[in-house]
């Protein structure tokens, strides 16, 4: 079945490619009941990285599919599948894209900038060297729902200021935003966020705290790492998280990927860049509608789905 793309020409479109949380066991199984193309994705994957990646995101038979060491390339194969069906379509090429944390690695395979095979071989060691950065159970992630940045900022840097490192990991909208750090820490920033009004502070259910100092151990390894492999200047523009910007120095784009991970996810910043560029139809490749939730509630003149969702893909209805 060829879905018809008629109308989409007239449209801006812009890509955006989830991180880790966006997993869930059986995700992508309708698409791939009629789609080759997620299988034989699922298919290279497992053969480079040596692991059952679809057995795995079926039914999760060890309890692995939340293990960084395993999630990361599981969502960098989703995405690129579900990014692959668009372009094989006959979907025509976004004018922007951006990727949320290891969502920048989809981005860059999308863009032609980095092979798969290459993507898989650094999402697999970048996830690697964060699961050893910090020991088990001694680092923490949480979402602050309800307190503005300065709000948080302060917070966080109260903590950090008496010896607990906490800080700002995803920014992804001014009143949503995620912390992480040391497990003390994170834990005072929700029992202060809680006593300044936040609507919910919760602990999330990820292994590694992401996106803060702790972090600094792996990104020199991975800086290491990913110097060895070939960039290509990007086909599509790619707003970095780092740097909130596009860049066709393969350097500058290696090095940013490298500070991202120690540094904060801008994604509120990176949606406010698609509204002023007036983007009109934005498309999450992913296994699920986390990033298309985001958008929903903030933007009212941008149309976003997800193309994982089955008639989303088939109909692309609104435009």
């Amino acid at each position: 079945l060829r879905t018809s793309f008629r109308g989409v020409d007239m449209a801006k479109i812009g890509f955006v490619f989830p991180g880790q949380g966006s997993q869930k066991q059986g995700m992508l199984a309708e698409l791939a009941a009629e789609n080759p193309t997620v299988l034989d994705t699922f298919t290279r994957a497992s053969e480079v990285l040596g692991t059952d990646l679809w057995s795995i995101c079926q039914s999760d038979p060890d309890s692995s599919l939340n293990q960084t060491e395993i999630t990361q390339p599981v969502l960098l194969a989703a995405s690129v599948a579900v990014g692959t069906l668009w372009l094989e379509r006959g979907g025509p090429r976004p004018a922007v894209m951006s990727g949320h944390s290891l969502g920048e690695y989809s981005a860059y395979v999308a863009a032609e900038s980095l092979g798969f095979e290459e993507a898989l071989t650094l999402v697999s060691l970048r996830a690697k060297f964060m699961q050893e950065a910090v020991k088990e159970g001694e680092g923490g992630i949480a979402a602050i729902i309800g307190l503005n940045y300065s709000e948080l900022l302060n917070i966080c840097n109260e903590i950090t200021d008496n010896g607990d490192l906490v800080s700002m990991a995803n920014i992804n909208s001014e009143n949503q935003i995620v912390i992480s750090g040391t497990k003390i820490a994170v834990d005072k920033a929700i029992e202060i966020c809680k006593h300044k009004g936040a609507k919910r502070a919760i602990p999330l259910a990820m292994s590694v705290p992401s996106h803060c100092k702790l972090m600094t151990p792996a990104s020199i390894k991975f800086s290491e790492e990913i110097n060895k492999i070939d960039f290509f200047p990007p086909k599509t523009q790619i707003l970095q998280n780092f740097s909130v910007s596009h860049s066709n120095d393969l350097n500058v784009i290696k090095e940013n990927l490298v500070s991202q991970l120690y540094s904060p996810v801008r994604w509120s910043e990176i949606m406010d860049f698609f509204e002023k560029t007036q983007i009109t139809n934005l498309y999450e490749c992913g296994p699920a509608k986390v990033l298309t939730g985001l958008v929903k509630k903030r933007f009212r003149d941008i149309e976003i789905s997800s193309l994982s969702d089955y008639d989303a893909l088939n109909t692309l209805k609104n435009v």
